[in-house]
């Protein structure tokens, strides 16, 4: 078994005419935390959606738990055990709270079987569960947003932008809640907030114009200032 659950080899993905990724090469070590980081455009959300097959990617490979799974549908990929929480939260605002973690089983009785782990993380979301999506804050809609791909036990989790708009306590809250669940399965995330990123990751990896110009611990890039001020822009 490799110490990776997810390789991405030297892929390139376009959208339309668009060559957005040339030549991404990620490594993602089982039961970390890994954050991919850039500026907007760089191609980290194309990255998320190469992996899933949902903008699949014209060359190269994708290696989950060692079985390529380029090429295939979104919804075998997702079946083989890889979650995905996509930027703007993309809930269902009609329904409860509860329908909305229901429809997110593979099979019946995923949700009761992992309702006790669910609320234990985001203890909101159970005196909310007949309440409506719509009627949920930002930072309640992005923990549902999150539970809903905990429901299946998935083995790798695609975070997009989870902090994206919310208040500094809710985005402590959210933290925490990724962190726990990062002792159960390993998490590939997308993040703009440096100082909520070099706090959580493991690992990272700066995606620039659709290719990856560094990566390695988060604990050393941190140190580095130069590498930070000429990708990220932080000071």
């Amino acid at each position: 078994m490799s110490d990776h659950i997810l390789e991405v080899r030297g892929i390139h993905t376009f959208i339309g005419q668009f060559h957005i990724l040339e030549g991404v090469n990620i490594t993602v070590p089982r039961g970390s935390i890994t954050v991919l980081l850039g500026r907007n455009g760089a191609g980290k959300t194309t990255t998320l959606r190469s992996v899933l097959g949902l903008t699949p990617p014209r060359q190269g490979e994708v290696i989950f738990d060692g079985q390529p799974i380029q090429g295939r549908r979104p919804y075998t990929i997702a079946q083989m055990g890889i979650g995905y929480v996509p930027e703007h939260r993309a809930i269902f605002r009609d329904l409860s709270v509860r329908e909305n973690l229901e429809i997110a089983e593979r099979k019946k009785g995923d949700l009761e079987r992992r309702l006790d782990f669910i609320f234990e993380l985001f203890p909101d979301l159970k005196r909310l569960i007949h309440l409506s999506g719509g009627n949920l804050s930002g930072g309640q809609q992005q923990m549902l947003s999150i539970a809903r791909a905990l429901v299946p036990e998935n083995r790798l989790l695609l975070i997009d932008e989870p902090s994206e708009g919310l208040a500094p306590v809710i985005i402590e809250q959210l933290m925490d809640a990724i962190r726990k669940l990062a002792a159960q399965t390993t998490v590939l995330l997308v993040e703009q907030n440096f100082i909520m990123a070099s706090r959580l990751a493991d690992q990272y990896a700066i995606v620039d114009e659709g290719q990856v110009v560094a990566s390695g611990q988060m604990r050393d890039l941190v140190q580095d200032e130069a590498l930070i001020q000429r990708y990220l822009g932080v000071a």
